[in-house]
């Protein structure tokens, strides 16, 4: 372009009269070919780029459609049809929109999550058909349009007569923590693996995912509670004398005699994270068969009734 200019060749018809033989000692074969290309002497094949289709289907309606029936035999329609195609492609939905056209120019539309990528029609139709009612369709509806909004590879299934898949593994758990999640939208689940702590707060974390492999292994040398309180709970404790366990202890108002202990158990500070005194836990059960998890903060001294706290539950 810039030898054209030079040259004063500044437009096409500045120089598409000119022999082509001297174009191209001077300019080369590109020059002819986009000269050629351009006037129409020459074929020029343009491929484009396509785009991926998105994961979506739509029904348009002969009829507005007003009902509970209408709607849900409409998301059977669609979801035959987009969980096929996931299927033929070793994909599975972990989230879908259904939206709602109305005659009168409104949207309305509903959105579910699931825990696994899956193509599974009758799993995916009952969360979504539980949000049906959430759907005003007024007037009536005249398109329907279903989307996967987010898409994963999916795990492949081999059918078996028999089959020992089983805990985490299982299909089944992954689909009742969906419907638990749909039937109630403030519902949280969390699953918790062992950390390399010893304080009992950080001794555990929330896992991202359903599948995530232990780093380590549970402890399982001493009782832990299986319920551990986030805050423990400060408590009024009768102890004899220092290191015994308490004879007694008053939480939320109630007095809990302790029929059986065990301990103490004694977890240091991790000093390189925060400064503090060490605690020593006891392992109680009262006169109703309840069992705690109790401990002193400190050592025994003239303040140790403000130091006694309750941590956990045991079941």
């Amino acid at each position: 372009m810039e030898r054209l200019h030079k040259l004063g060749l500044k437009t096409i018809g500045s120089f598409a009269t000119m022999p082509r033989s001297a174009l191209r000692r001077r300019f080369g074969d590109t020059l002819l070919l986009r000269l050629g290309q351009a006037i129409g002497y020459e074929e020029e094949f343009i491929s484009t780029l396509k785009p991926i289709a998105p994961y979506e289907e739509r029904l348009p309606c002969l009829e507005p459609i007003c009902t509970d029936k209408g709607i849900e035999f409409a998301l059977q329609k669609l979801l035959e049809a987009l969980c096929r195609r996931l299927s033929n492609e070793g994909k599975g939905l972990r989230e879908a929109t259904l939206r709602c056209h109305r005659i009168d120019g409104k949207t309305e539309q509903i959105s579910i999550g699931t825990s696994r990528a899956t193509a599974n029609v009758p799993h995916i139709f009952k969360l979504l058909a539980l949000r049906i009612s959430q759907i005003e369709p007024a007037l009536g509806i005249e398109l329907f349009v279903l989307e996967a909004t987010k898409v994963e590879d999916a795990d492949s299934i081999q059918e078996v007569m028999w089959s020992n898949k089983t805990g985490l593994e299982a299909m089944e758990l992954a689909e009742l923590l969906d419907r638990l999640k749909s039937k109630d939208s403030s519902c949280e689940i969390y699953r918790y693996l062992p950390d390399q702590h010893y304080w009992p707060e950080r001794s555990i974390a929330v896992a991202s995912s359903i599948t995530e492999k232990l780093a380590i292994d549970w402890q399982i040398d001493r009782p832990r509670p299986t319920r551990l309180l986030a805050t423990p709970e400060l408590i009024t404790v009768a102890a004899p004398i220092p290191d015994y366990p308490p004879m007694l202890f008053r939480y939320k108002g109630e007095v809990h005699p302790v029929k059986k202990a065990d301990g103490p158990e004694r977890i240091e500070r991790e000093w390189w994270m925060d400064e503090g005194e060490h605690r020593d836990y006891y392992y109680v059960e009262d006169d109703k068969g309840r069992r705690y998890w109790l401990y002193r903060s400190g050592y025994y001294g003239d303040d140790h009734a403000h130091k006694w706290f309750l941590h956990g539950f045991f079941a």
